[in-house]
């Protein structure tokens, strides 16, 4: 259904790759770029005890609140069958203890519109290997508040929470852990608040639903830990369907105040058509991929996060296999500003954040050969936010102008500014041409025969023409930078040369911690 990141850049590089001589566009002025974002608030360098919520979870309700139904764990079923017998707006308390689903594959809880679920301190609703989804349908407006939610079998890309994606439900002060699948789903409106989502076989969550629709979603002050513990990568490859949280076609989406950690793929991967995004004071580290992965999408602020210790796993692999893509902490592809689709911002900006000892730091990816329309777009029937049909984008009208554009989603209008670049060979290891890179890059287009984006077009374009800047940075460690095409490093002063004129007021410093490759 969606393009996966791997066979995507790999059927890129089964092309020759060229050398380019690019001139890159003079900055655009300070007065053609829209307000900054303000009011962000900076992720600590060490998870804070507001940010460990797994294993300090704030306890529910030791009695029953008033007017709320008591559900007994010794009864089997018995929150099926109180949610079943009650009216929509009803409130659940299910006592200490462990509650059980039956022994059916569709034991589940479908809550009616207004419903809310809480949890005396201990109370687990356990599938035990025997239940697919804990709460399914798409009922509105359902709160579910301090449960611990185990040992449900959701099958790959679906969901064990909020299965069917209903709007406007709080998931808050929860526990999701070890079961298959995805934790949770999303629907729009949703608040995601204090939960621990840990060690699930596929996601903490996946925000997909069917048609597109989510909108003004938040994600807050959770704990994402340890997903993917089914490895979908090695099961079904270039799945494109692992990590902390998956997002689909999300416009509006605040992520704040999370730590984001240990998961097997990227920590945040957002995935076709998203826009709109705030991504705002997170502790994101040691996840085995990208920690930010925004592909085929729009609109995003990037603010005062940490991330430290991303793609170490991803990026070793790479080095093994003599591929020198720049696996990076950041990972823009085909994603850019678009004054054109409605957000908050109309660009990429990232600034404020601390990069530590990842693997690389931000690579800035558009593929000649992935555009609506082109085989080698593997979003099977998904156009651009600027075309409305897949079928417009065929020759001989794509050639001109505005399909020549409009069907491309572009990497451009990306302001990366105002961050801190550590990278020392003493924590990451000894990778020179491998670790320790920034990158704009594209491949040497052929693919379809009736692309128009064919040779060097895209190279040139994304170097040159689509406005991407970094600049007044901080840098420490051994730094080198991709320009063009993957085989294609200079140092520095290369970066900072005419015509790239990358980095310019950025500061450089040796790393002093003793150790050289």
């Amino acid at each position: 259904m969606i393009s996966p990141r791997m066979a995507l850049r790999h059927l890129a590089r089964l092309v020759p790759m060229l050398s380019l001589v690019l001139v890159l566009a003079s900055c655009s002025s300070a007065s053609d770029d829209p307000p900054s974002p303000t009011g962000g608030v900076g992720a600590p360098s060490e998870p804070t005890p507001g940010m460990a919520i797994c294993d300090n979870q704030v306890p529910g309700p030791e009695s029953a609140p008033p007017g709320a139904i008591t559900v007994d764990p010794a009864v089997d079923g018995d929150l099926i069958a109180g949610t079943e017998a009650n009216p929509p707006g009803s409130t659940f308390w299910l006592r200490p203890g462990t509650h059980t689903l039956g022994t059916g594959e569709f034991g589940q809880v479908a809550p009616k519109d207004g419903n809310t679920y809480v949890g005396a301190p201990g109370a687990i609703i356990d599938g035990r290997g025997l239940n697919r989804y804990a709460f399914t349908t798409e009922a509105r407006d359902v709160t579910i508040r301090h449960l611990t939610v185990r040992g449900f079998v959701a099958p790959r890309n679906e969901g064990v929470v909020n299965h069917d994606s209903g709007n406007g439900w709080v998931i808050e002060h929860n526990t999701i852990e070890d079961n298959r699948g995805a934790a949770l789903m999303a629907g729009s409106h949703q608040q995601v608040r204090y939960n621990c989502l840990r060690n699930n076989g596929q996601y903490g969550m996946n925000a997909y639903q069917a048609g597109n629709e989510i909108v003004d979603l938040v994600v807050e002050h959770n704990e994402i830990v340890g997903n993917n513990t089914d490895d979908w990568e090695a099961k079904v490859e270039g799945c494109g369907c692992t990590g902390g949280i998956k997002f689909w076609s999300v416009d509006g989406a605040d992520v704040r105040n999370n730590w984001i950690h240990d998961n097997h793929g990227a920590g945040l991967w957002a995935d076709t058509n998203n826009n709109d995004f705030l991504i705002e004071g997170n502790l994101i580290e040691n996840n085995d991929a990208e920690g930010v992965f925004y592909e085929t999408s729009y609109n995003l602020v990037l603010r005062n996060n940490v991330l430290r210790g991303n793609a170490l796993v991803q990026g070793k692999e790479f080095a093994d296999g003599g591929d020198h893509f720049p696996a990076a902490a950041v990972y823009l592809s085909e994603s850019g500003g678009e004054p054109r689709v409605p957000a908050r911002t109309d660009k990429i900006e990232i600034y404020g954040n601390v990069f530590e000892n990842n693997w690389s730091g931000i690579t800035a990816w558009e593929n000649a050969d992935r555009f609506c329309n082109s085989p080698a777009n593997t979003s099977t029937g998904v156009c651009t936010l600027l075309v409305p049909a897949v079928s417009e984008c065929s020759q001989p009208a794509i050639a001109d102008e505005p399909l020549y554009s409009d069907c491309r989603w572009k990497t451009q209008r990306v302001d990366i500014h105002d961050n801190t670049f550590i990278h020392r060979p003493a924590v990451v290891g000894c990778y020179p041409g491998f670790a320790g890179r920034m990158a704009i890059l594209s491949n040497y287009g052929t693919y379809p025969d009736w692309s128009p984006y064919q040779g060097e077009v895209i190279q040139q374009a994304i170097t040159r023409d689509q406005q991407i800047r970094w600049h007044d940075n901080s840098y420490t460690g051994p730094w080198t930078f991709t320009l063009g095409s993957v085989d294609r490093t200079t140092n520095v002063a290369g970066w900072q040369a005419d015509p790239y004129r990358q980095d310019m007021g950025s500061t450089f410093a040796a790393d002093e911690s003793g150790t050289a490759c």
